[in-house]
């Protein structure tokens, strides 16, 4: 078991771009696709799986109801993969810089947070050649750390901002509808469970220095039970990636978030009842549930990681940043977030995040979603 703690931060989120590929509704890829996809006694455990999965829509840039890609090469996915992630990214960058009212120049780290796809030069690269970013712009790729790579990719931009001073840019951009496995594959229910929920999606956070009206990052820190490693898996194989999901994943979360986060809180003298924002994975009902029960919270405190599973659910490592995006753009943003992420390991990481509301630019002016309301 290990943990690693932080200290608090000057970076503040300034703009967030999101980027979604064309959505289709469960119940229209269950019908149109899946239910051809399993026979026998699989088909009627996956129908219930899909129903019961906490999705009601998805997002798909290659769409099994237009192009099934389940018998594909891992090499025709991987070129694939390139072909869409690229526009995808390039679309939540773009959007994240309006955001934050700066220009490409002006980054001075690039991380990018994928492990759907393989390709070199990667997207750090073509994206940063793309949209004019600076020869002396640095760049990190986070790849397979699945659904948590968000956090470690803030915490990076984080500390680079503190370091140096200057703007980061963190882009999580995940495919996994190029992962449907073959009808032929072995088909355990961990293995349904994963084609009832994932999505694509791309989501792109500025992280600046300065006094700037956003959310500060005060600490990003983690816990990984390296004794539960073969309970989440990521496999490469001849027609694509492969997840294995055991059903042991909840109560190993059971048996750490509620210390990571009161830790995590205490640290920064915060009780779990002081914070008003939740953020979290939602790797599928059942995690949610566990979260909310182990830490003690009311129903709403995870309606915005269920309203982002119904809509576009699990995307895998930009979900946390769906989330944190819908949270900043309610009526009343909350003061204190607190991100949760899980993933291979299994590793739980968690970040404090504080509000700086009503500060202004360097032109005078304030983001749209401060504008008209007081900076409260």
């Amino acid at each position: 078991m290990g943990s690693g703690s932080g200290r608090d931060g000057s970076g503040v989120i300034v703009g967030v771009g999101v980027a979604l590929p064309p959505t289709a509704s469960q119940q229209e890829l269950w019908a149109g696709f899946f239910a051809g996809h399993f026979s026998g006694a699989t088909r009627a455990l996956a129908e219930r799986i899909f129903a019961n999965s906490g999705v009601r829509h998805r997002q798909a840039a290659v769409n099994p109801l237009l192009e099934d890609v389940s018998d594909w090469p891992t090499e025709r996915r991987m070129r694939r993969y390139q072909i869409e992630a690229l526009p995808l990214g390039k679309e939540a960058v773009g959007r994240a810089l309006t955001d934050a009212g700066l220009s490409a120049g002006e980054i001075g780290l690039f991380v990018v947070c994928s492990c759907t796809g393989y390709a070199t030069p990667g997207l750090d690269i073509l994206l940063a050649r793309d949209m004019g970013m600076a020869p002396d712009t640095q760049r990190m790729f986070v790849g397979h750390m699945g659904c948590y790579a968000a956090l470690p990719g803030l915490a990076a931009a984080n500390d680079f901002v503190t370091a140096r001073g200057r703007p980061a840019l963190l882009l999580c951009a995940e495919l996994t509808s190029l992962h449907i496995q073959p009808s032929t594959a072995r088909m355990d229910t961990q293995q349904i469970i994963s084609h009832a929920l994932f999505s694509d999606a791309a989501v792109a956070v500025v992280v600046a220095p300065g006094n700037r009206p956003g959310y500060a990052v005060r600490e990003v820190t983690a816990v990984t039970d390296t004794s539960t490693a073969d309970h989440m898996t990521w496999e490469l194989t001849d027609t694509g990636f492969r997840m294995g999901l055991s059903p042991k994943v909840p109560q190993v979360l059971a048996a750490h978030v509620r210390d990571l986060v009161t830790d995590l809180l205490a640290r920064h003298g915060r009780r779990i009842s002081e914070v008003d924002g939740w953020a979290v994975h939602p790797g599928g009902p059942r995690i949610l549930n566990v979260v909310e029960t182990e830490l003690g919270l009311p129903p709403e405190a995870m309606a915005a990681s269920r309203a982002v599973l119904d809509e576009s659910g699990n995307c895998s490592s930009p979900t946390s940043l769906l989330i944190l995006e819908r949270l900043r753009r309610a009526a009343v943003p909350p003061r204190t977030v607190v991100m949760l992420a899980f993933g291979p390991g299994l590793t739980l990481y968690a970040a404090l995040l504080d509000r700086r509301p009503g500060a202004a630019r360097a032109d005078g002016t304030r983001p749209a979603h401060e504008v008209g309301r007081g900076g409260s």
